[in-house]
């Protein structure tokens, strides 16, 4: 047997072990199979196609906002809640990559550490690895993975780094912005994006003072809004509201309100969208090696100023397009 014929025999076994543990959710087939998607192994495809049609149902929602405002913190005590209602849980940070090996920095996970001792929650840090939007790209499949293990609520908290993040809106059913007092710019954040994706918007830490004042410009900013989001308040010190935010987001995705078909159909565009312009992006960049000479000559054009920057870059394009099509 020729050592291509047993990689070949050796990675459809390994997809297959993978896909009946995943179904059975054994935990080390679930960690296994979430790091060959996060790190997108060269089984990871397989492995997709192969538990593709176990997925579908789960319910994801995601938490979003700048950092500082709690969102750990208000999961570790979302999910006692969760549980009493029959939920099988399983939680995703994605925390920030490390600059030096690109892994996890899994702050989140410190900060959860309660909830991570809890064999009955399945929780795993993904590092962003640099994607805008604190979303990492192997999210969607690691969600999957999940799907396929029988986990019916996935919970995501995206990178609150301090930016904007809205692409999480992109990859769950429910979205909740968090905010608080204490985190900067809160107002300006909700008017830069986060006003256009939440379904929920919540007041953390509102034993502090100011809560009321931001709960109440909230209400101002989102309250006219088509699709009318929820704004509540909660303090994860005092444990208010956190009762009532685990039965408001349970009665969202219960909600007939909610057309998960169509909500599937605009997460598929997007992926889709996002995968072909990816293959796409790499096979220009493979291509523009055997374009160096042209390359090197734009490049000398462009500081000769013979040329202009748009014309150079659609010259290149469509000599790349063309060599795509022969």
């Amino acid at each position: 047997m020729s050592k291509k014929v047993f990689r070949i025999f050796f990675h459809a076994l390994t997809r297959l072990h993978l896909a009946e543990g995943i179904s059975n959710s054994d935990p080390r087939s679930l960690a296994r199979a979430i790091s060959i998607v996060d790190n997108n192994e060269p089984e990871a495809h397989d492995l997709i196609k192969a538990i593709f049609n176990m997925t579908g149902g789960a319910r994801t929602v995601g938490f979003t906002g700048p950092a500082g405002a709690g969102k750990s913190s208000l999961i570790g005590k979302l999910i006692s809640y969760f549980q009493e209602l029959g939920q099988k849980i399983a939680v995703l940070a994605v925390d920030p990559s490390s600059p030096l090996t690109g892994g996890a920095i899994l702050g989140d996970r410190v900060r959860m550490q309660g909830i991570s001792d809890d064999e009955n929650v399945f929780m795993r840090s993904l590092a962003s690895r640099g994607a805008s939007g604190g979303v990492s790209k192997s999210l969607r499949n690691v969600i999957r993975v999940l799907d396929a293990a029988g986990y019916k609520l996935v919970l995501v908290e995206s990178v609150g780094a301090g930016q904007v993040e809205v692409d999480i809106a992109s990859v769950v059913n429910l979205t909740v912005v968090v905010l608080s007092p204490q985190t900067g710019d809160k107002i300006q954040a909700i008017k830069a994006g986060l006003n256009e994706i939440g379904d929920l918007y919540v007041v953390n830490k509102s034993d502090l003072d100011g809560s009321a004042t931001l709960f109440n410009s909230i209400l101002d900013l989102v309250g006219d809004v088509e699709r009318k989001p929820i704004v509540t308040s909660t303090s994860v010190r005092s444990g208010m509201g956190i009762k009532e935010l685990a039965l408001t987001i349970t009665n969202l995705l219960n909600s007939k309100n909610i057309n998960y078909k169509a909500r599937e159909k605009v997460m598929l565009e997007s992926e889709l969208k996002e995968m072909v312009i990816d293959i796409l992006t790499q096979k220009f960049c493979t291509m523009l090696v055997g374009k160096k000479e042209m390359y090197t000559q734009l490049i000398d054009d462009l500081i000769h100023r013979r040329i202009d920057p748009f014309r150079a870059a659609e010259s290149l394009a469509d000599s790349l397009v063309g060599v795509l099509r022969s």
